[in-house]
């Protein structure tokens, strides 16, 4: 990529922006109410806005290798606490991708270094579900089907955090969802949330 061209690319943008609304910055610059908090993966193919068909100011974004929910993870967590408690976001989608290299890495048995203890997340979804798994010959669908997984486990994740399930209670909805790469499509997982977390709400559940 020419970083010149980057700096032309915007000129242009924003030259269109205001041709369709002089007013535009002006509005943008005053504040955001979106909608949607938006988890995905850091993936340089998969961008939250383009996939949503998506305006400045519409989806709240954060991106991390293979779509992570993790509860020591202060970013993430910071990510939805602002997002549930001060924008009041009405939907969470997690958001997974078929051929992610972080998924196909937390496969590989080496030492990866620093990513260890990052990939050791995805290692034990692959552990909640090795049964399933293993059943699978086929390894890109073995691979596609831990993306899934990995998906609904970081949904579960976001919903053990008391505040986003105060907030569930007033209407908040968490989606997982996959893109698929080889089509183009979104796909809804349409997990149901009721059914999964039905054995350790027990353990979670605020109430």
């Amino acid at each position: 990529m020419n970083l010149e061209k980057i700096f032309e690319h915007n000129e242009d943008w924003i030259n269109k922006r205001l041709d369709q609304d002089k007013q535009y910055f002006d509005k943008l610059s005053s504040g955001q109410n979106p909608e949607v908090l938006y988890i995905g993966c850091s993936d340089s193919r998969v961008t939250a806005e383009e996939l949503l068909g998506a305006e400045p100011g519409e989806v709240f974004v954060h991106r991390n290798i293979a779509n992570m929910v993790i509860g020591l993870d202060l970013n993430t967590t910071s990510v939805l606490d602002y997002a549930v408690e001060h924008l009041k976001v009405k939907h969470i989608i997690v958001c997974g991708h078929y051929n992610c290299g972080g998924i196909k890495s937390a496969m590989i048995p080496k030492d990866l270094g620093i990513m260890n203890p990052w990939l050791r997340n995805i290692r034990d979804v692959y552990r909640l579900h090795s049964e399933e798994l293993n059943a699978i010959e086929n390894e890109g669908m073995r691979y596609n089907r831990l993306v899934e997984l990995n998906v609904q486990e970081q949904c579960v994740n976001a919903v053990k955090n008391p505040f986003v399930q105060k907030a569930m209670q007033n209407g908040l909805q968490v989606h997982g969802w996959v893109f698929d790469l080889f089509s183009g499509k979104l796909i809804d997982l349409e997990l149901d949330f009721d059914k999964i977390l039905k054995n350790i709400k027990e353990i979670y559940d605020i109430d």
